[in-house]
């Protein structure tokens, strides 16, 4: 069977969850032997065998970002004569697969990393463009032969933004970690590199500069911590430049009235990543949108406990009171995941981070408990066995 499996990210230019998924799942379905998986995937040539890069149309330089990933999807869409199904990740390869589903009359399975219609705000980053991104996630949806939703909370999401599509068509296969690749790995010249002070207790944040991700609530948040505690931001690739601006803005205030601010701005390799995860004392994830969060499992295999929102599939990946803390909120119901009261979850946070630094021994044992939880739980062999359950169901 051959399986063409389209996405905006591959290696080596990965920046969010759903590139990481894409690159596990495809080793784990290569490795089995009996498949053929080809990567089509945004970008240069790659090195890779089985693997096509696609540049933008040189014709649409100067379009909309939307209009010029639409451009790459129809190059895609071609290269899948010869398949017998298509897989694609994120709205950008969506009209690829839907595409490519008609013109070669195969099956087209979506999994679901996010939705249009809860992250309102990239209509900052893209004006009009939000509005075909919108139009080519809803007609991909609801065509697909089948929707993989990477938790129920995402199921529930894409049910509500989508009522059209039928609710057995969408199955639940949860994101995965290499739990070889992400354990603890204590490196101090890293921390060295990037001024952290392993003496000191740590809430370290590694995410991308987004409204998703909640960061500005952290950095407000931080000015509550007691004061030895060092926050370690790894956070950069800003969604625009007004979000941009407000956080070099709340981190600048911040670091007025608290020392211990460590922002890296860059994205690290993961062997560095690795290391500041594993000096840290509790990691916190405060998006106020997050269909379940790589980053979560990541920093779990590294032995971090976790202190985060209690929204979108987070519950289905931290467990309260063993692996770490979930700080609940209740959200504006426009789309946005604005919390209805924005200082309360601001004192929430603050207070479940002051609680998970004031106790290092019980903080090493919910990191522990989620190290043995990402292992047995979330591995990609299991995620690729499930997505292969799909793929059937569908071929039937």
């Amino acid at each position: 069977m051959r399986v063409d499996i389209l996405s905006k990210e591959y290696p080596p230019a990965i920046y969010g969850g759903a590139g990481v998924h894409v690159a596990e799942l495809t080793r784990a379905l290569r490795g089995r032997g009996d498949l053929d998986v080809q990567v089509r995937c945004f970008g240069g040539p790659r090195d890779e065998g089985g693997t096509t890069g696609y540049p933008d149309l040189a014709e649409l330089s100067g379009a909309n970002p939307a209009l010029q990933t639409m451009g790459v999807d129809l190059t895609m869409a071609q290269d899948c004569a010869g398949a017998d199904l298509v897989h694609s990740h994120t709205w950008y390869a969506n009209l690829g697969g839907h595409l490519a589903s008609l013109l070669h009359g195969v099956p087209h399975v979506v999994s679901a990393h996010s939705l249009e219609p809860l992250r309102p705000w990239k209509a900052e980053q893209l004006g009009g463009g939000y509005a075909l991104s919108s139009w080519v996630e809803r007609t991909a949806y609801e065509s697909a032969a089948a929707i993989i939703a990477v938790s129920h909370g995402m199921r529930a999401d894409i049910l509500r933004s989508y009522p059209q599509v039928e609710p057995d068509r969408v199955r639940v296969v949860h994101n995965g970690i290499d739990a070889e690749q992400w354990q603890p790995r204590a490196d101090e010249a890293v921390l060295a590199r990037h001024g952290i002070d392993p003496a000191r207790p740590s809430v370290v944040f590694v995410g991308r500069i987004t409204r998703q991700k909640g960061l500005p609530h952290l950095l407000r948040a931080a000015r509550l911590l007691p004061p030895e505690v060092q926050l370690v931001l790894c956070a950069g690739a800003p969604d625009t430049p007004e979000i941009q601006a407000e956080v070099e803005g709340l981190i600048a205030e911040l670091r007025e009235v608290r020392d211990g601010v460590v922002w890296i701005a860059e994205m690290l390799p993961r062997h560095e990543v690795v290391a500041v995860l594993t000096s840290g004392t509790v990691f916190v994830c405060p998006s106020v949108y997050e269909p379940l969060g790589i980053v979560n499992l990541e920093a779990m295999a590294c032995g971090l406990p976790v202190v985060g929102t209690a929204t979108g599939g987070i519950p289905e990946v931290v467990a309260d009171g063993a692996t770490g803390w979930l700080v609940p909120i209740e959200q504006v119901q426009d789309g946005t995941g604005t919390p209805v009261d924005p200082d309360g979850f601001v004192r929430d946070l603050a207070a479940a981070l002051t609680d998970a630094v004031s106790d290092p021994e019980r903080a090493r044992q919910r990191g522990e408990a989620g190290r043995r939880r990402a292992v047995e739980e979330f591995s990609w062999g299991s995620i690729a066995e499930r997505t292969l359950e799909v793929y059937g169901s569908v071929l039937r």
